[in-house]
């Protein structure tokens, strides 16, 4: 997949970091916090593109990856708060705290096209459900949440099958029962989220397809274009 991307070197102190955005914003797809389930709402487009960002970011050690999803088009589903999403990999160091601070300091972004590897995200994500079957693995994503943004922590492998949630939530969400009617598909979940010490409810990021109104631009797969039912405002 080739993504457009927007690219910020900002400074905080002595340290520069590598930020990067999707170069336009993904209007319909929204996060909601999870308390602790969240829920993921995106159409074709944002679904898709986020299964290149999480590959992108699962290749990308000293990259921090901004999505910003708390001001697109608010979806008529979904309770709680919204928030934007930030992905980085453990070894960065990265802390939720300092955040603010850097994104005040993007600036102007540079433009970069990336393309993703889908085959090497497969064979990763792979190697990271067959490690996750094994007791003991801690091979997981941290999460946090602060200032109105989600953040996940996390490995390349499990990064990939992040991704690999993704891009099954984007090519079978419009194939789902109802949808064609306005109503969210339940599709997917975000692998590998840590839990809580003292049990309780697990947390839980429920990936779900949802076409955004008017529904008369939405054709499922497998039905031509040509072949849409009129409106009741059509001629």
């Amino acid at each position: 997949m080739q993504l457009r991307l927007l690219q910020y070197r900002p400074r905080t102190g002595p340290h520069e970091h590598r930020v990067v955005q999707p170069h336009r914003p993904l209007r319909h797809t929204s996060l909601f916090a999870p308390e602790p389930i969240g829920l993921l709402l995106g159409d074709h487009d944002g679904l898709n593109r986020l299964a290149g960002l999480f590959s992108f970011a699962a290749y990308s050690r000293r990259t921090v990856v901004h999505v910003p999803l708390r001001d697109t088009v608010p979806p008529d589903e979904g309770q709680g708060e919204r928030v934007d999403l930030v992905l980085a990999h453990h070894s960065y160091g990265l802390r939720p705290s300092r955040w603010p601070r850097l994104r005040r300091a993007l600036g102007q972004g540079t433009s970069l096209t990336v393309r993703t590897d889908e085959a090497r995200t497969g064979r990763d994500a792979s190697a990271w459900r067959e490690r996750a079957a094994l007791p003991g693995c801690r091979d997981e994503l941290r999460h946090a949440l602060h200032a109105r943004t989600f953040f996940l922590f996390g490995s390349r492998d499990v990064f990939a099958e992040a991704a690999m949630s993704f891009a099954y939530a984007a090519g079978w969400g419009p194939r789902q029962k109802g949808v064609t009617q306005g109503r969210l598909a339940m599709v997917s979940a975000l692998p590998g989220l840590v839990q809580q010490p003292g049990g309780g409810h697990p947390h839980e990021i429920l990936i779900c397809f949802k076409p955004y109104p008017p529904l008369t631009h939405f054709t499922p797969p497998g039905r031509s274009a040509r072949r849409r039912r009129p409106t009741a405002a059509s001629p």
